[in-house]
């Protein structure tokens, strides 16, 4: 299926609705092909879990930081 960025504006529902529906979806701007959607392969059996993401548990064996709340807060706090 073919759709104007126009289209991907003003109809991106119906878009990623034909996507969920396992059609692809080339978008194309004033005239030529620059994107295309395309379904996610098992979206809903890929999930994170601690078992299959090496970032769950990053800080557990961090000595330098007792509380990772604390610290990201501190992180995030602003310079001024």
């Amino acid at each position: 299926m073919k759709a104007t960025a126009k289209d991907l504006r003003f109809h991106a529902k119906e878009l990623i609705d034909s996507v969920v529906r396992g059609e692809e979806v080339v978008i194309t701007f004033r005239g030529k092909p620059c994107a295309k959607l395309v379904p996610y392969p098992d979206a809903e059996t890929e999930t994170a879990t601690v078992e299959t993401n090496e970032v769950f548990g990053m800080w557990k064996d961090n000595e330098a930081v007792t509380d990772v709340e604390e610290y990201v807060r501190k992180r995030r706090k602003g310079r001024f």
